[in-house]
């Protein structure tokens, strides 16, 4: 029942996000709206509409006239494709979007303040109590500051000093992604209890940049290792519609209808937990030592369950 609600949630975010989008899409183009035409576009109410015109773009430079929407002549063709998709993932989070006030969705289309935002996907997380942390780092990552948190690990807290580089929703948890002693590390930021932005600005390394920008995982690893899986025939065709790991590249068509592919992983946990999904339809060929780890946590839990 639990997962249902949560799947019904997800579904009507998805649906939110792509109503949104469409409507920036028309303003930008120098649409001028009727919310009663959009209620049946879209089959929702028209309060619904009005809501979404008068409240959830209130940042907007709106012109009403006659009951109708548009925006701004000066702003025509402002908003870039860029900024409608970061917009429409974060109206997909719950918990974060409605405690967003409408000076932050103003600067949202700021690019210095896109800069320190990285969205991947529709998800959310419950993010009511993080805002006043969300923002210092926001300001922190805009301003090269480096910046000292309290970070809770394992029941304890740590005090580290990072240089922030970016605020990543990935799968609907936000994580910083900084470096420690130039390391790069992802801090979960619902654990971040305190932030204090020092008065020392740093230069960001733009390897790292490149890195943050380009990882798809919050695996930050600059060190990656190639693994290849094989992939039975009974679900290639999964790996075929989509990547379904990181960095996926089908690397041999074989025979019997089976893939050999490809990914590059930081961490031996990027990787495993997909395999462990598939099982047994999916093997790690090389390198080998990392299918024996995933055998080996297996053959210990039906241990543990017998």
């Amino acid at each position: 029942m639990q997962e249902n609600l949560v799947s019904n949630e997800n579904k009507d975010h998805d649906r939110l996000a792509v109503r949104l989008t469409q409507i920036l899409i028309k303003l930008n183009q120098g649409e001028e709206l009727d919310p009663a035409l959009l209620a049946a576009e879209f089959s929702v109410h028209r309060r619904t509409i009005l809501r979404d015109l008068n409240e959830r773009f209130a940042y907007l430079p709106l012109e009403k006239n006659n009951g109708r929407y548009k925006i701004a002549p000066a702003y025509l063709g402002r908003i870039t494709f860029c900024d409608i998709e970061r917009f429409a993932g974060l109206a997909g989070l719950r918990g974060l979007y409605p405690a967003l006030n409408t000076e932050f969705l103003r600067e949202l289309f700021d690019s210095r303040l896109q800069e320190s935002l990285l969205v991947h996907g529709h998800s959310y997380e419950e993010m009511r109590n993080h805002i006043k942390q969300f923002r210092q780092l926001q300001q922190a990552i805009i301003d090269t500051r480096i910046i000292t948190i309290d970070y809770c690990k394992n029941a304890n807290i740590k005090t580290v000093t990072v240089q922030p580089y970016k605020l990543i929703n990935n799968k609907g948890i936000w994580y910083l992604a900084a470096t420690d002693l130039g390391k790069p590390k992802a801090y979960t930021l619902s654990k971040i209890n305190q932030v204090v932005l020092e008065d020392v600005q740093f230069t960001p390394d733009k390897s790292i940049k490149r890195m943050v920008e380009q990882e798809d995982s919050i695996w930050l690893n600059q060190n990656k290792t190639e693994v290849i899986l094989k992939i039975e025939p009974a679900v290639a065709e999964y790996f075929r519609r989509r990547k379904l790991i990181a960095g996926q590249v089908i690397e041999k068509e074989l025979s019997d209808g089976g893939l050999l592919v490809s990914g590059k992983f930081g961490h031996p946990n990027q990787i495993l937990p997909i395999v462990r999904y598939w099982i047994p339809h999916v093997r790690i060929v090389s390198p080998e030592s990392w299918q024996n780890d995933a055998d080996n946590s297996l053959i210990k839990y039906l241990e543990r369950k017998n």
